[in-house]
């Protein structure tokens, strides 16, 4: 689950009303919405935000590492506020639905030595694809 609000708080991020109604958004579980989605639903709450602002707040966030950027398929970029909570995604292939799954296992200890290619590998990220309930 996203705490990013409290995260921010606690980083003592400067929170104007533009920046508050921007992690608004995006709080929460299963939340992947492009910088598009995010204005549009901040500009629900805060009419008055600018495209750019939104932009330059996700900008922020990403640069922070307090939200993530997850591109699939040559889709438009979506930004993920679980940056603390370890994950990987299931994607529908069809409408492009992202949500948040926490296998079990270590997919690290899964690559096998002779598969590393005297790689020392430090992270992995996996995308689980296929059609959601209501593509299916």
């Amino acid at each position: 689950m996203s705490d990013l609000l409290e995260r921010l708080r606690e980083r003592g991020w400067r929170m104007t009303s533009q920046r508050r109604v921007v992690a608004e958004v995006l709080n929460g579980d299963h939340v992947h919405l492009t910088a598009d989605e995010v204005h549009a639903r901040a500009a629900q709450r805060l009419p008055e935000i600018s495209r750019a602002t939104v932009y330059n707040a996700l900008g922020e966030l990403v640069s922070l590492g307090e939200v993530t950027e997850v591109s699939t398929d040559g889709r438009a970029k979506r930004y993920d506020p679980n940056a603390h909570h370890p994950h990987q995604h299931l994607v529908c292939s069809h409408c492009g639905t992202i949500r948040d799954v926490h296998p079990t296992g270590n997919p690290l200890a899964d690559l096998p030595s002779e598969e590393r290619f005297g790689f020392s590998v430090s992270e992995v990220e996996v995308t689980y694809r296929g059609l959601c309930p209501s593509c299916a």
